[in-house]
């Protein structure tokens, strides 16, 4: 897909890989809907973009809320006339003192807004997209739903649950003209990361902070490609400090590559 001219929907874009996503997308030509519950991240992220000479607009948006997640949807068509790119993005871990002894109401938030938020923010993506004659929808997933991830069991669990979901709508690009890939980065210099990372020495836990960490820029790279590439549905893109590379499942039953 051609990113220029293109209207794309970013959750969790008011910081971290969502804000880094927004300003790529936008630099290659594509007006952006920027989905967050944080207010003044969410305007940081649409100044930025505007002052660079691209086009954004800000939703406040619960991704776990149908209504919020309906509402961020339409201001795309209402703004911009259509819905080409959807980035379910947005993500929270447990966080220190980790499972189980984080409070229950934690694990289950952390499950609402890193997997059920996703699957809520593509079937709502899918009819308006298949109406239109097609879209790319991308999901932040993680190593973490890739191999065991000790340090955030239930996150890790929601992520592999993406990336199984992802994989599962392979047929999509045959059956409805719409890509589902994800991408799976290692550990991001993101402010959740670095608040995270506080958060757990102050408790006396020792860091898991590589020596080498992923900058948000690189999943931005990442989503640019999954979004330009017609080759490529129902797969993960793993973002390694070390480079890139493409995990494809077999293909679903009835699925093909676009040329």
């Amino acid at each position: 897909m051609e990113i220029r001219g293109k209207v794309g929907v970013i959750t969790g874009g008011g910081s971290g890989i969502g804000r880094a996503v927004s300003e790529r997308l936008a630099h290659d030509g594509a007006s952006i809907v920027v989905a967050d519950i944080d207010d003044k991240g969410g305007a940081e992220t649409v100044k930025m973009i505007e002052s660079a000479g691209g086009k954004a607009a800000f939703v406040h948006a619960n991704v776990t809320a149908i209504g919020d997640v309906r509402r961020m949807l339409d201001t795309a068509l209402a703004r911009f006339g259509r819905l080409d790119i959807v980035h379910n993005n947005a993500g929270i871990g447990v966080g220190a003192p980790g499972f189980p002894d984080a409070p229950p109401e934690r694990w289950h938030l952390v499950v609402e807004i890193d997997l059920q938020a996703v699957i809520l923010g593509t079937g709502l993506a899918a009819p308006i997209m298949q109406k239109q004659g097609g879209g790319v929808i991308i999901n932040t997933a993680s190593m973490a739903g890739l191999y065991p991830h000790r340090q955030d069991a239930v996150y890790g669990a929601a992520k592999g649950g993406v990336v199984n979901f992802t994989h599962s709508l392979a047929s999509w690009s045959a059956e409805r003209n719409i890509r589902v890939n994800c991408v799976c980065p290692g550990i991001v210099d993101t402010p959740m990361v670095r608040r995270g990372l506080e958060a757990a020495t102050k408790l006396g836990i020792k860091s898991w902070m590589p020596a080498k960490i992923i900058q948000p820029q690189e999943i931005a790279d990442a989503v640019a490609l999954l979004v330009r590439d017609d080759s490529l549905f129902g797969c993960s893109l793993e973002v390694r400090p070390s480079g890139r590379q493409i995990v494809e499942p077999r293909p679903a039953p009835g699925s093909r590559k676009q040329s």
